[in-house]
């Protein structure tokens, strides 16, 4: 290890020297002796836990997912949650389940394992769960807190690791900035708290979950239909679907809800239905991306679906696919699906007059105001936050608490959506149940949702969004994406595509009340707008583009130019 500098090759023996570790992780770091960048990469930092927890390769080493990083990043959360239950009666308990990934069951019973050395009951289900289902569980089961092993729809060498609070939402960063410093105040993994599986089932300290908890989750997520009585009743018998769950944790859940609301004509893709952390028919499995439809589409053509949906691995995010007038299936965009939703919600809550006078929409600052657009018109005020759902689930929290609101639906661009008070993170098995219910509604009015979506766009104009992004990994990208924030941040342009850029809204400043967060977003004259994000969780920075247009074709060119010229100034 002559070419690592001191402080890595440091790092490196007290781990190959910690008898805590196993020998297998050690002898993974020995054979990288030979190869000091990849041990210094893995060794350069700590694994962060930022505000959505840990996200990383898998492997040997402290910038690594593994059961050590998994151990470290508990000990500090089981810190926080001893902190937060004080005096209150009754021993706190945390929930954990966790997706298909590899190594995703031994690092969820290591979470619990580290609990219960630490005296909280972990809650843990004995397979894979998708992520809504956790977020349900905890506040269903009154728990102290949850956690949840999975990486959402990363490449299948990433695993991760999220935190939750007694409210069933992902920690906001107040409250993570005190599990960060917990875990940093960790000098040793020899400071972890641990029993066996043995010692932990014994003093009732690890307790499995099972059928009963699945049952009311999907039960809810049904109850949460805005038109239960049409569908069991017939309509949702005309629809044809297909579903793929991309080899992930929504097959049964989303099933189990569509035959509950009585869509009889469900096809599920064979290939993609069983669990599979190499995800081996897909580039990814991130429904944001056609490729992953390649096989739904052609399963669509053969029975003539009239929707496709499709969930991520731990499904929270939904992807649907449309068939359009030509008989052709388009993809919908997530804030295509989240306009549609939006309008089909509120316009049935107010044909059925339960659609309250004080409602509440809520998306991100990155998602389209076509959404905002409609709720407005429906008479709901549209709340904005930062991207990530733990804020929509803050702003449920708000609600709840002083009743001025009553929340209605929120959604980000990103596919995530949550209608119902149930949970505090996005579900992709009620979107999924929402939109196969609003395309059987329109259906018997002889319309597709891509026809809806036409009708939207004439009566409140002509929205198109897109989004690019550019990877750049380990620590030179890193550096790179800091100075291209730091470009735009100090010379921001003054006009894009010929449109005068009119405000620059630094959210590192905290505006609006929000937190403060690394995103710059540019207003421009005609409405248009531009965002720059670096992702909380992979290493890439992350572009948003938005227009208003006249037409399809105006709001498409317009969209061009202002991509184009954008990112032209970013890969100089």
């Amino acid at each position: 290890m002559t070419e690592l500098n001191l402080n890595i090759r440091e790092k490196v023996e007290s781990w190959l020297n910690d008898p805590s570790i196993d020998e297998a992780t050690k002898q993974e770091l020995r054979d990288l002796d030979t190869n000091p960048s990849e041990l210094e990469d893995r060794f350069y930092r700590e694994l962060e836990f930022g505000t959505g927890g840990l996200r990383g390769v898998i492997g040997a080493g402290s910038n690594r997912m593994n059961r050590y990083t998994v151990a470290r990043a508990t000990q500090g959360f089981a810190k926080y949650i001893l902190e937060e239950h004080g005096d209150k009666a009754g021993q706190p308990s945390v929930v954990i389940a966790h997706d298909c990934r590899h190594f995703s069951p031994e690092f969820a019973l290591e979470a619990a394992l580290v609990l219960a050395g630490n005296g909280i009951v972990a809650k843990l289900f004995p397979s894979l769960r998708p992520t809504p289902q956790l977020s349900f569980s905890v506040r269903s089961l009154k728990a102290t807190g949850g956690i949840v092993v999975t990486a959402s729809h990363n490449p299948p060498e990433y695993n991760g690791y999220k935190v939750y609070n007694a409210s069933g939402g992902q920690l906001v960063p107040h409250e993570a900035e005190r599990v960060i410093g917990n875990i940093q105040a960790l000098t040793s993994l020899a400071e972890v708290k641990r029993l066996s599986r043995e010692e932990a089932e014994a003093k009732g300290l690890l307790v499995w979950l099972g059928e009963a908890e699945d049952e009311a989750f999907v039960e809810t997520v049904a109850a949460t239909s805005v038109n239960r009585e049409l569908m069991v009743s017939g309509a949702a018998k005309d629809v044809v679907v297909v579903f793929t769950p991309l080899h992930g944790t929504g097959n049964l859940p989303v099933r189990q809800a569509l035959q509950k609301l009585g869509f009889s004509q469900v096809h599920i893709v064979k290939e993609q239905e069983l669990p599979d952390g190499n995800f081996s028919t897909v580039k990814s499995p991130n429904p944001e991306e056609r490729e992953a439809f390649a096989m739904a589409i052609e399963l669509g053509k053969q029975v003539g679906a009239d929707i496709l949906i499709g969930t991520d691995p731990d499904a929270d995010r939904m992807g649907a696919v449309v068939k359009n007038a030509d008989g052709e299936y388009e993809i919908l965009t997530g804030n295509q699906s989240g306009s549609l939703l939006v309008h089909y919600v509120l316009s049935q809550m107010k044909e059925t007059g339960k659609l309250p006078a004080n409602g509440a929409v809520v998306k991100t600052i990155v998602t389209s105001e076509l959404g905002a657009a409609i709720a407005r018109h429906y008479g709901a005020t549209v709340f904005n936050t930062l991207t990530g759902f733990k804020y929509i689930g803050e702003k449920m929290n708000e609600f709840e608490k002083s009743g001025e609101h009553t929340y209605l639906f929120g959604y980000e661009e990103s596919y995530g959506y949550l209608a119902g008070n149930y949970a505090r993170d996005k579900d992709a098995i009620v979107a999924s149940t929402l939109i196969c219910e609003a395309a059987a509604y329109y259906k018997r009015q002889g319309k597709t949702l891509i026809d809806v979506l036409e009708e939207l766009y004439q009566s409140f104009g002509y929205y198109r969004e897109t989004l690019a992004s550019r990877t750049l990994k380990g620590k030179d990208g890193l550096a790179q994406i800091g100075a291209l924030m730091n470009d735009f941040r100090s010379n921001p342009p003054k006009s894009i595509a010929g449109v005068a850029v009119t405000d620059l809204l630094d959210y590192s400043q905290g505006l609006d009340g929000l937190p403060k967060e690394n995103v710059l977003k540019f207003l421009l004259e005609d409405g248009s707008w531009f965002c720059l994000r670096p992702s909380g969780t992979e290493p890439k920075i992350k572009f948003y583009f938005a227009v208003r247009g006249t037409s399809n074709e105006d709001a498409k060119a317009r969209l061009a130019r202002l991509q184009d010229e954008v990112l032209a100034r970013v890969d100089a």
